[in-house]
């Protein structure tokens, strides 16, 4: 199996230097007029036939730098040449593209969209070497995917597995939070997420597909879990404890908090707010006093090496359900219908296992209001 690769890191003047203003295409040389597709508008017939990589390496360097001077300098050119060929890139857009100001270069409302879009593009091109370096390798192709921390190993990992020994495609891993990944896929920097779909209003240009719910679950160190065994509830003298829980900007935070308000409680104020399975693992091994929600698989997962419990409570509330989020696309890329068809079967399976395992833990629980069973912790 190969190695993760890396987390990619958008281009910065270390890299662009290669697509800069001394690149050559053989169409530079030769003024060969690019042949125009049959869907393409007189508009794109232009951009296609006129604007080059190096233009948009440039464009985004000047809004990084907001100086002709500085950019010039910095990607080894005169600042006459770096005039003229923001003058070629005006020329092609038909209109100007920044502003001169007392404070330096400032893009227009046309420069904005210029400058987004090379973005993308040059993240397109880095994409595109990537999977050629794929192939070179023996590969057929490379994914760049983003999974929010709450996604199991049981998901994660034979997907990669799979994807690898039937496809021969390679991927590298991001891990954060669905807005920040979501900010990625729409960067270009990321070809698809698996996260909750709950966070995409108003991002028209994305879809989503539900992959499973997720049920939630409290964890504590077992020391813990044994001291309450006996205890009724306490719902406020819960929001007292210790607590680790994500942001309450998160979906899981955010419906934490809502779980306490709904029994009348001030939500906790946690020891500290994180995602990280390490940072939780290693906390609760050594504090008693500590307690979290996370969804059932990540649980399940923790209690693994017998440090940490499932109380065994089932909540009456889900979390947002995690969904595959990717961009619309007018062409399919196969490599990702490949990774789609095999994320569906091992979510299945994941699904199957949490379902065993929770059928287990229910058996002869007594239903409580505010809980779906057991108001004794056990």
């Amino acid at each position: 199996m190969p190695s993760f690769v890396a987390p990619f890191a958008w281009p910065t003047r270390e890299r662009l230097p290669n697509i800069g203003l001394g690149s050559r295409h053989p169409y530079d040389d030769h003024n060969i007029p690019m042949p125009a597709l049959p869907s393409q508008t007189a508009s794109a017939a232009r951009l296609v036939s006129r604007l080059k990589l190096r233009h948009l390496a440039l464009l985004i360097h000047i809004a990084e730098r907001e100086s002709l001077t500085r950019v010039a300098e910095e990607m080894g050119i005169s600042q006459p040449a770096a005039t003229k060929a923001l003058g070629e890139i005006e020329a092609v857009f038909g209109a100007q593209l920044f502003l001169r100001t007392p404070r330096g270069l400032r893009p227009t409302p046309l420069g904005e969209r210029a400058i987004v879009r090379a973005r993308h593009m040059l993240q397109d091109v880095d994409r595109w070497a990537d999977e050629m370096e794929a192939v070179r390798g023996g590969h057929s192709a490379h994914l760049h995917v983003g999974a929010v921390p709450y996604i199991s190993a049981r998901v994660l990992v034979p997907l990669v597995e799979r994807l690898y020994e039937r496809h021969h495609i390679t991927i590298s891993l991001q891990r954060a939070t669905t807005d920040q990944l979501l900010d990625r896929l729409r960067a270009h920097e990321l070809d698809c997420v698996i996260g909750r779909a709950a966070v995409m209003k108003g991002m028209d240009e994305l879809q989503h597909e539900v992959l499973y719910p997720q049920r939630p679950a409290l964890i504590t160190n077992r020391r813990l879990a044994q001291a309450m065994a006996h205890r009724a509830p306490d719902w406020a003298a819960l929001a007292e404890m210790n607590w680790i829980l994500p942001s309450p900007l998160t979906p899981i935070g955010n419906m934490v908090s809502e779980l306490f308000a709904r029994a009348g409680a001030r939500p906790p104020a946690p020891m500290i707010e994180t995602y990280s399975m390490d940072v939780i693992a290693g906390l609760m091994a050594h504090h008693d006093s500590l307690l979290s929600i996370v969804p059932e698989e990540i649980a399940m997962d923790l209690s693994r090496d017998g440090n940490i419990t499932i109380v065994p409570w089932t909540f009456d509330w889900t979390l947002p359900p995690v969904s595959l989020i990717r961009r619309r696309r007018e062409f399919t890329l196969q490599a990702e219908e490949s990774l789609i068809s095999i994320l569906r079967e091992v979510c299945a399976e994941a699904v199957g296992q949490a379902g065993a395992g929770s059928g287990a833990k229910q058996q002869g629980q007594k239903q409580e209001p505010g809980l779906e069973s057991g108001q004794n912790w056990s």
